[in-house]
């Protein structure tokens, strides 16, 4: 597949020339040296700024930087880190793949997955993230240099359907040249709820660039379903409150509320995580849909990725406190003592008292609780054959 590079110009990550100007320009941020003693404490103060002006490359950046402040973060904010599923990109015998996660964080989700093949010697992915991220210029700066490739939202529907031929186009490039894998969340925003399922027109996007049959279009991708679980939910309060608020009136998002998502879901204590990687998604998965019509193809797809998602998840003693809490139940309570339960309670109102005390707090505690028991019941519904019962 040919294609003019500057055709690309728009959302694609930068180069390592465009890195090393964006991230010189980044070293003279006023917060900088802050920023240095904060991620580096062992380091001298102007370390990171001195860094930026001397980097050459992203991949120095990132090796250099970038996996220290994950390993970090994953440090001072999580009680274990664990993860498997190698085995399956190992199958792929060196070809590019594309990574379709579920999304519970914005950022923390995909720095989990490049610092586990950056830990195992596999190259990093690109990483397609929405456009209302970048707040500002030097977040633009730090993003781009981070292999980002920008998704393009809040257009019209006629520059929509452009924009996601362009990055539809942009993708299987990537893979298909095996030039870089791709990382991209099964739906657009993090998961609100607990819930985790494809969006059908991120297949749809993705199926607009393909010049062959559904099939060839579709496994020429090598999408490899992930899934990811928080013992605590980053920003989960926050998610409760915008759930709750969303049922009654549109839900408007504040000028700066999405760099306080990311700050609260860096920071934000988790608890333990784990990263499932799922198997690739088979030919003759893709054939058995190509069987179908129209737009049933596409929802047997998301079936096969959502049912790896599921199945993949790491069910933690949050998860299973808060499905017995909701139904009144005891059902799972060799999974945890009494002495948890009184913890989790503790932590649940603990986090409905950081809100406005206008909303309903039987409501929000409700709300509150299905994002940890719904992984439970998805997986439920998952074994008894009716998860994809409402699709």
């Amino acid at each position: 597949m040919s294609s003019d590079i500057g055709e690309f110009d728009e959302i694609r990550p930068y180069t390592d020339e465009e890195a090393a100007e964006a991230l010189h320009r980044l070293a003279q941020h006023p917060n900088v040296v802050e920023i240095s003693k904060f991620l580096i404490p062992e380091a001298p103060p102007t370390y990171l700024r001195d860094f930026l002006m001397n980097v050459k490359s992203i991949d120095e950046f990132q090796t250099t930087i970038m996996s220290q402040v994950i390993q970090d973060v994953l440090k001072k904010t999580a009680h274990n880190f664990s993860y498997d599923g190698l085995a399956h990109l190992d199958a792929l015998g060196g070809n590019r793949f594309l990574a379709m996660s579920n999304h519970r964080d914005i950022i923390i989700d995909p720095a989990i997955m490049q610092w586990v093949l950056y830990c195992n010697g596999y190259p990093l992915t690109e990483v397609a993230v929405g456009d209302n991220l970048l707040s500002n210029e030097y977040v633009e700066y730090l993003i781009r240099s981070n292999r980002m490739i920008k998704v393009i939202r809040g257009i019209s529907a006629r520059s929509l359907y452009l924009s996601s031929k362009l990055l539809s186009r942009y993708i299987r490039q990537a893979v298909t040249t095996n030039k870089s894998s791709v990382w991209i969340a099964q739906r657009e925003g993090r998961t609100k709820d607990g819930v985790d399922t494809t969006e059908q027109g991120l297949l749809k996007m993705l199926d607009m660039s393909g010049e062959g049959e559904f099939t060839d279009n579709f496994k020429e991708l090598n999408i490899v379903p992930l899934s990811i679980s928080y013992e605590y939910e980053p920003c989960d309060i926050r998610k409760a409150r915008e759930v709750l608020i969303s049922r009654y009136q549109k839900y408007e998002k504040g000028s700066r509320e999405d760099l306080v998502s990311i700050l609260t879901g860096i920071r934000q204590q988790k608890g333990n995580i784990h990263l499932n990687i799922g198997q690739t998604l088979s030919r003759e998965e893709i054939e058995e849909a190509a069987q179908c019509t129209k737009n049933d193809r596409y929802q047997a797809i998301r079936h096969d990725i959502d049912s790896r998602i599921i199945s993949g998840y790491k069910l933690w003693k949050t998860n299973y406190m808060a499905c017995d809490m909701i139904r009144g139940e005891s059902t799972y309570a060799d999974s945890y003592t009494p002495e948890d339960v009184e913890a989790f309670t503790q932590y649940t109102e603990h986090q409905l008292d950081t809100v406005e005390k206008t909303l309903d707090r039987d409501e929000l505690r409700d709300v509150f609780l299905h994002i940890y028991a719904n992984p439970v019941i998805s997986k439920e519904k998952l074994a008894d054959g009716t998860f994809f019962d409402k699709a």
